[in-house]
């Protein structure tokens, strides 16, 4: 005869009590500990908490509009397993950072992106004191045990609109509203400059630093500055649409930065240069949710799909269009690398030898202008 659970259950009950009359002596029922398995049930069913941490305003254009649309990407990817929580407008002073870094922690966010080179030393500060907090810093160089380092090779995106630069000039003068004089930034300029210089030996760049990511004003004012000497094509290494703006009020071609930019300037926006993050942060949360995270250092670019040259102008010549698709397909298998040798910087000194391809201890601490780029680096 077969037994249920329910009856064995209900006999075991009916010898208690009646072992317990018998004896007449009444015990109080002592409550039963959770199973250990619905313990970590329970615990599995919390949300991983990720906070980001934004040196601009969200936004609807660039840097911090580029990070802020993938971290809405991790949310679409993993639903209720996550819980995302963003600071903006944070600066890159250290006591700033440190405050809103160490706040994020202390909330029990267990893995923090700092999306800003100027938060690197901050990070590895909090680090060390919440070592069971996963750290991500974006374009830095330092990492620790929980500490990681991401960057995205935004010169490859300068790279193909320099090349849509060289051939839509009439002048052959290009313009960089250029952010902060550190490596990254004088790549994507040398990088834009050695595009356009691909297609016409002898287009310049002119470039007008505003020592910041994200300040519309100072930006609208380079922009204008640089049209005011000629210049017909703009990029910029800056956070806002200003320099788009500009260039519409100016009728001067320009090239969106981190995001498609067309909205802001219809007829002079030429295409962008557009980083999606998406990839890389669902990769990494999916990363701590399983106990796979490691620290090390990460740096994409086409081949990942991280940057592109999107959000091409319908008025963009399909022959340019071809030509901007080989050169992409040439970064990507290695057919036509960017930085081939021979390369001069721009007093005539050979920085890379006929032939030679640079490594990325080469690009990580680029110091200089190509030949092509008028005036000098910053001190």
């Amino acid at each position: 005869m077969k037994i249920s659970r329910r009856k064995t259950l209900v006999a075991a009950m009916s010898l208690a009590v009646f072992g317990l009359a018998a004896c007449g002596k009444k015990e109080e029922a002592k409550p039963e500990a959770a199973p250990a398995s619905t313990v970590a049930a329970t615990a599995a069913a919390e949300p991983l908490k990720v906070g980001f941490i934004y040196v601009g305003p969200v936004g609807d254009a660039g840097w911090t509009y580029a990070h802020d649309a993938a971290r809405k990407q991790v949310e679409a990817k993993f639903g209720d397993k996550v819980k995302t929580t963003f600071v903006e407008n944070v600066p890159e002073s250290a006591a700033d950072a440190e405050r809103v870094i160490r706040d994020l922690a202390t909330q029990g966010n267990k893995v923090i992106f700092g999306t800003t080179f100027g938060y690197m030393e901050a990070m590895l500060k909090v680090a060390k004191d919440f070592p069971d907090v996963k750290f991500e810093h974006a374009t830095g160089y330092k990492t620790a045990d929980n500490l990681a380092q991401y960057d995205v090779r935004t010169y490859e995106g300068a790279y193909l609109a320099g090349i849509a630069a060289g051939k839509l000039s009439k002048s052959g003068k290009l313009g960089v509203v250029a952010s902060v004089p550190i490596p990254e930034v004088l790549r994507n300029i040398n990088a834009f400059t050695l595009g356009a210089r691909s297609v016409n030996p002898k287009a310049t760049t002119k470039v007008v630093w505003v020592n910041k990511w994200f300040d519309p004003g100072k930006e609208r004012e380079a922009a204008t500055t640089l049209v005011g000497q000629g210049v017909d094509v703009l990029m910029q290494n800056t956070d806002s649409a200003a320099v788009v703006q500009t260039a519409e009020e100016k009728g001067v071609v320009a090239f969106g930065w981190d995001s498609d930019m067309t909205k802001f300037g219809p007829k002079a926006h030429a295409a962008a240069s557009v980083i999606d993050w998406s990839g890389y942060y669902i990769k990494r949360v999916g990363e701590a949710m399983e106990g796979k995270w490691k620290s090390e250092t990460t740096w994409w670019g086409l081949k990942e799909n991280m940057i592109d040259l999107k959000a091409f102008n319908a008025n963009l010549s399909d022959d340019v269009k071809k030509l901007i698709a080989e050169k992409r397909q040439g970064v990507i298998d290695g057919t036509a690398p960017i930085w081939k040798g021979p390369i001069k910087d721009n007093t005539g000194k050979e920085v890379l030898g006929k032939d030679v391809v640079a490594d990325d201890k080469f690009l990580h601490e680029i110091k200089f202008y190509v030949e092509g780029v008028d005036g000098k680096v910053p001190g």
